[in-house]
Formats: C-alpha cells, sequence, structure tokens
C-alpha cells in the first residue's frame, strides 16, 4: 500500500504540472487509504504538502509574468486569516464525537472525510464542465473589496477544514471579481494556495505530532511531479484531461462518501 501511495504522491504534482489545479483533491484520500494516517492529521499534513507544491509551481508561472501580486495580496489576507483561524482553533475544538443518530455516530474523522468527499464532488463536476470563456484579452482591473474579502475568508475556512488548496474556487472568483484575464488567474491562484495553505498548516504545529520522514517523502515526489506535469503539458491537450481528471475525481467523491458512511467503521478508529 505504502509504494502505491509513493506513486499516487508523484500523481498529485503531476496533475497539478498538467492541468494547473485539481492535484489537491487527491492528497487527502492518498494519505488517508494509502499511508494510514488518521482524516484530521490528513488535512493538515495535505496543507503543507499543497502548499510547497504550489509554491514550486507559481515560480515559472511569476517569471512568464502570470502572476498579479496586488490581487494575490488582497485576496490572499482575508484567506490567510481564515485558514489559520480554522486550523488553530476551530478544528481543535469539533469534538471526537460530533453527534448521533440512534446507533450512528458522527466522529470527527467522519465528519472530516465526508466534508473533504463533498468538496470532491463539487470540484469534479467544476472540472467536467469547465466553460471557460476565453478571457486573456486585458481588460481595466477592478476590485470588488467585500465580494473578494467575503469569498477569501469562505474559501481559507474551506481549506483550513479539508486541507484542500480550493483553486476550482479561487480562479472562478479571480477572473470575476478582479477582472483578471485566466492565464494570470491561475498563476495568481498558485501563490495565494502556496501562502494560505503553508501558514495555515502552521495552525497545527501546536496541536498535532507530525511525521516529518512521510510529509517531507510525499512532498518531495509531488514537487517531482509537478516538474514532470509541466514538461508532459506542452505536449498534451489541458482540456481533455482536465475532463477526464474530473471524472476520476468524481468517482473518487462518492466511493469515500459510500464507503465511509455505508461500510466498515468510520476511517481512524
Amino acid at each position: 500500500m505504502e509504494i502505491l501511495g509513493y506513486l499516487a504522491s508523484l500523481l498529485i504534482g503531476l496533475s497539478l504540472g498538467l492541468i494547473g489545479g485539481g492535484g489537491s483533491i487527491l492528497t487527502v484520500p492518498v494519505l488517508v487509504y494509502l499511508f494510514g494516517v488518521d482524516p484530521v492529521l490528513a488535512t493538515a499534513y495535505s496543507l503543507f504538502i499543497v502548499g510547497t507544491t504550489s509554491l514550486v509551481g507559481t515560480y515559472p508561472k511569476y517569471k512568464s509574468g502570470e502572476v498579479n501580486l496586488k490581487t494575490a495580496i488582497i485576496f490572499g489576507i482575508p484567506s490567510i486569516i481564515a485558514v489559520y483561524f480554522t486550523r488553530a482553533v476551530i478544528v481543535p475544538a469539533i469534538p471526537k464525537e460530533v453527534f448521533s443518530i440512534g446507533d450512528f455516530v458522527v466522529t470527527k474523522a467522519l465528519l472530516m472525510m465526508i466534508l473533504f468527499a463533498i468538496l470532491m464532488v463539487f470540484a469534479s463536476v467544476s472540472m467536467i464542465r469547465d466553460k471557460k470563456k476565453n478571457t486573456d484579452e486585458a481588460q481595466e482591473q477592478k476590485f470588488n473589496y467585500p465580494m473578494i474579502i467575503l469569498e477569501g475568508s469562505l474559501v481559507g475556512v474551506l481549506t483550513g477544514l479539508v486541507g484542500a488548496g480550493g483553486g476550482f474556487l479561487i480562479i472562478p472568483a479571480l477572473v470575476l471579481l478582479s477582472k483578471l484575464p485566466m492565464k494570470q488567474a491561475v498563476g495568481t491562484s498558485l501563490l495565494i494556495i502556496a501562502a494560505k495553505s503553508l501558514i495555515g498548516f502552521t495552525g497545527d504545529l501546536g496541536t498535532q505530532t507530525m511525521d516529518w520522514t512521510l510529509l517531507l517523502s510525499v512532498t518531495a515526489l509531488a514537487v517531482v511531479g509537478i516538474f514532470a506535469g509541466n514538461i508532459l503539458s506542452k505536449k498534451v491537450s489541458a482540456a481533455s484531461l482536465k475532463k477526464g481528471f474530473g471524472w476520476f475525481v468524481l468517482v473518487m467523491g462518492i466511493y469515500i462518501i459510500i464507503k465511509e458512511l455505508f461500510f466498515a467503521t468510520p476511517t481512524g478508529h
């Protein structure tokens, strides 16, 4: 299972490099099902892995002029505050047993996995439909500040709860709310994801015991994957890949919901 886990770690980076997002949605299931990591701890590990790979992926985008720093700061600040607060305060405050219906007990671990699976389903639909309008022509940049703060905070809380980057939420928000061209939105979203994920991860350092060997091994493989993905992306159609990956994520999301709700004991017990 561990060998499968390391191969899947490469796939996380590969998908990030190939389709510029969505790869982070694989991180928690890989950690939980292939490495046997507790779901709550897996969401913390995921923040570090996603943050580091996104940061590495940002560099070539920045060199190509595809990162808008002003937008990254305006959108990133509420997002970073929200994700740090969620990891440092909200997640530790969730009780081990959240509620029960008859004999069925909803544990913290189960709740995390179900929330994550629901996010996977939403992300997959966004990847499958992916009706990108070609908004690469330059527009006058305007900031809808109240909406940017609200969206940034919501994405931050969501990232904090489930450990995913949320690129599929950030990219449309940057296009619609700050009028960025699509290529700049992708590059800028990587920087926002990197900053909020890595800073959010620091919120766990006082509350979780980290297996740094596992964490750094998976991160290193994901980084290798993102380089390989960047090279391959020049040779293959990202649009068809994204759709195929979207269907894969949808099946995975439904599988997790069915497995966690109807089979075996809740993960992590």
